[in-house]
């Protein structure tokens, strides 16, 4: 890994644009395709020639050189439920590779997630069964589905990494280790950070950023995508790739979103995310709600409009932003719907509302809840729903058959959701 360095970056969005024609000539004929879609909101392409005379091709050289569309890979660890807007800035990325003609290797992470990304923790994390991953596998595919082109034939390829990881005998693996130093793995952030603190680092989670650099060799990548914590682990991936015959990938990194509290990364365990799954008037009232300094990050990370054509006026921009999100998602007339909603008053959008007095008792099961406000048809059709998965709470997808609430105060303000398109708000 000598020729990469992994200092943190900055999360803000920089356009490479000036610094790509500084060193291409500019009468060249790369620089007379238009690369605007790729530049958009990107903080680093990597390797980058230094200067016209560098010996280090550019991606730009390579998109317009190649006699073969690019296999472009997005890994995804299902280790949860729920995909938020965070989450969408690279699959949206993926999304513009394919309708620049390329191919989108959108790997979906059924045997890394086991292990868990340790990027960032300062602890391991849980180790999740192989259940857990493949119904969490299905909805992480069901929430991008209105982002990825999955129509075209070869413009997507969704492959599950156990396919090949699974059957790493012994020896492969040994070969894997053999290409790292202990030393340059804990130069890695976070391992870095728990050595220091004397915290735990166990052996299995050395084993990740090899499994996600070998599912780069297993697909024969020509560029990856990741946030910009993800520049070790991308960087694993070129070092293997060279070390298995293949020519080293591109990395392609992109900021970590701000959450709508316009302090940190958008997180669901913060309170400060816009989940793909919440209903359109949710979506609106959260995005409406955008700090004016986040504002220009969202337009160019989460739209396509032309950001020199915004409204200049703030709260016009809010209102734009949160109606263009929602009709991306939602189509127009959810989006119309939402946003009249919102004019009129009706602070959480169109949802309709059920009053928990309308329960007779507490404590309450949530199946019988479900046949309370009207969700479903019985307390045993509710049951069935949960078990299939397709009961969400404020977002997060609800399993256990069982669950029980002891007062209505804890579901007060909340969203119960059934399927798509069934929603009510819980109120007093």
């Amino acid at each position: 890994m000598a020729d990469e360095k992994t200092d943190k970056l900055p999360v803000n969005v920089t356009n490479l644009t000036s610094q790509i024609k500084s060193v291409v000539n500019s009468e060249s004929p790369i620089m007379a395709q238009d690369f605007s879609w790729l530049h958009r909101g990107i903080v680093e392409v990597f390797p980058q020639p230094t200067d016209i005379n560098s010996e280090i091709e550019s991606l730009e050289k390579r998109l317009a050189n190649s006699n073969r569309p690019l296999r472009v890979k997005l890994g995804i660890d299902p280790t949860g439920a729920d995909i938020h807007f965070g989450h969408s800035i690279p699959v949206r990325k993926l999304r513009a590779f394919q309708d620049a003609g390329h191919t989108a290797v959108l790997i979906i992470g059924d045997f890394t997630a086991r292990i868990g990304d340790p990027t960032g923790k300062s602890e391991v994390r849980r180790q999740l069964t192989q259940a857990d991953v493949a119904q969490n596998a299905q909805t992480y595919l069901d929430q991008v589905r209105p982002i990825l082109d999955f129509d075209t034939p070869g413009r997507l390829e969704v492959r599950y990494n156990s396919e090949w990881l699974s059957q790493l005998n012994l020896g492969k693996i040994l070969e894997l280790l053999s290409t790292m130093t202990v030393g340059q793995m804990l130069a890695k952030e976070g391992f870095a950070e728990r050595y220091k603190k004397e915290n735990p680092i166990f052996l299995h989670e050395f084993l990740y950023p090899l499994m996600q650099g070998y599912d780069s060799v297993a697909v024969e990548a020509d560029v990856e995508l990741g946030g910009t914590d993800q520049k070790f682990n991308i960087a694993v991936g070129r070092d293997l790739q060279r070390h298995f015959g293949q020519t080293p990938q591109f990395g392609l990194l992109l900021p970590i979103l701000i959450g709508t509290d316009g302090v940190q990364k958008m997180s669901k365990s913060l309170g400060n995310y816009v989940g793909l799954s919440e209903h359109p008037g949710q979506k609106y009232q959260k995005l409406q709600g955008v700090p004016d300094n986040l504002l220009a990050q969202y337009f160019e990370l989460l739209t396509d409009l032309p950001l020199d054509k915004l409204p200049e006026n703030p709260r016009d921009r809010q209102m734009l932003l949160a109606w263009e999100v929602v009709k991306q998602y939602h189509g127009e007339q959810a989006a119309n719907e939402a946003k009249e909603a919102a004019k009129s008053g009706g602070k959480e959008g169109a949802v309709p509302e059920f009053s928990l007095a309308e329960i007779p008792h507490f404590p309450a099961k949530l199946a019988f809840i479900l046949n309370a406000t009207g969700l479903c048809k019985s307390t045993g059709e509710g049951r069935r729903k949960i078990q299939e998965g397709g009961v969400r709470l404020d977002g997060d997808r609800i399993t256990d058959v069982d669950i029980t609430y002891q007062e209505p105060s804890e579901l007060y303000g909340r969203v119960l959701q059934v399927g798509k398109n069934k929603f009510v708000r819980l109120v007093p």
